[in-house]
């Protein structure tokens, strides 16, 4: 398995309006295991993303896929910018078949 664990920053008051496209955008990733998106409880401009895949390739192939796409291109005016980013290899878990 693959796995991501990132940290966007919304333009300041955008947050909401950011999570409702990056939640529309997900539907029918193949490969994708898990994809939440987590408001920051100490931050109310920034949002925590936490994906499993199959493998990093399926990853990879969504970034094609035309409902992500789409996604992207509406969010990226609502984005500040990135705080990290962090690969992991998820061993299992709740709703996670290892």
């Amino acid at each position: 398995m693959y796995g991501l664990i990132g940290k966007m920053k919304a333009v300041s008051g955008q947050r909401d309006a950011l999570i409702a496209i990056l939640l529309d955008g997900i539907s029918n990733m193949p490969g994708c295991l898990s994809y939440i998106v987590a408001k920051d409880p100490k931050d109310d401009d920034s949002i925590w993303i936490t994906e499993v895949w199959d493998n990093q390739s399926s990853h990879k192939a969504s970034l094609s896929l035309d409902s992500v796409r789409e996604a992207i291109t509406k969010a990226r005016p609502l984005i500040a910018g990135f705080d990290e980013h962090i690969e992991t290899q998820p061993v299992g878990g709740q709703g996670i078949q290892a």
